[in-house]
């Protein structure tokens, strides 16, 4: 397939780099491909400059979010949370009537807020929108001719991408959305990457409480040791 992925951190290059692998054609969308590549700093999650690790991959191309998008018959967004509705809607002509699966959690970094939880990235952040709406939502309100499908988004996607590095795989993944086609192609690549254990939601509503599972998965991870990967498995 031609699939694009929208995002340049750490989560988009672990899809990017294994979706080329499986042979894959890939496409990579940032906002302004020149100053991406003139970092030379980390991202506030410490992810290395694109520059270097994309000389590391020469066969993928970066393109404008939505260059990349006219490329890909599937999209995958990796856009941050806070940026994300705007980002795609610049593309939305590029994404109508295509699958676009959706992981992005609508954090906002440091907030004013009482009773702050410090983490390495500052205050621990805070969701919004949340319980009344989801940014899967609002994606596929800005953009009702796209197919939207959460999912991805309750693992680390290094995990998504390789989900047997956990437990030999034996983990659930959520997906949701309104189209049966879309879910089923998401449900497809999801089984190429390694997942057996894959649970559909039902509609995109699903997506809030997706997305506000982050909060938990953080505090596991927490417990654990920060930088620890694991995975959860719903027993029937």
């Amino acid at each position: 397939m031609k699939i694009a992925v929208l995002g340049t951190g750490g989560g988009a290059r672990a899809h990017i780099a294994k979706l080329t692998e499986l042979g894959h054609e890939v496409h990579v969308g940032t906002r302004d491909p020149k100053a991406t590549l003139a970092r030379t700093e980390p991202d506030m999650m410490g992810t290395p400059p694109l520059g270097p690790w994309l000389a590391e991959h020469p066969n993928i191309e970066l393109h404008t979010f939505a260059d990349a998008a006219a490329h890909g018959d599937l999209a995958i967004n990796g856009i941050d949370g806070r940026n994300a509705v705007a980002a795609l809607s610049a593309a939305a002509e590029q994404l109508a009537g295509k699958t676009l699966v959706d992981y992005a959690v609508p954090y906002v970094y440091n907030p004013d807020i009482e009773r702050p939880w410090p983490t390495p990235w500052g205050v621990n952040p805070i969701l919004d929108p949340c319980d009344s709406d989801s940014l899967g939502e609002q994606i596929q309100r800005a953009l009702p001719d796209t197919k939207v499908v959460k999912a991805f988004v309750t693992q680390e996607q290094e995990t998504v991408v390789n989900p047997k590095a956990i437990g030999g795989g034996a983990h659930t993944m959520f997906l949701a959305g309104e189209d049966a086609g879309a879910k089923q192609q998401v449900t497809d690549l999801l089984k190429s990457y390694g997942w057996s254990d894959i649970l559909d939601l039902g509609p995109l509503v699903a997506a809030r409480g997706m997305e506000m599972y982050a909060h938990m998965h953080g505090a596991v991870g927490f417990a654990l040791g920060f930088g620890t990967h694991f995975g959860i498995k719903v027993v029937r």
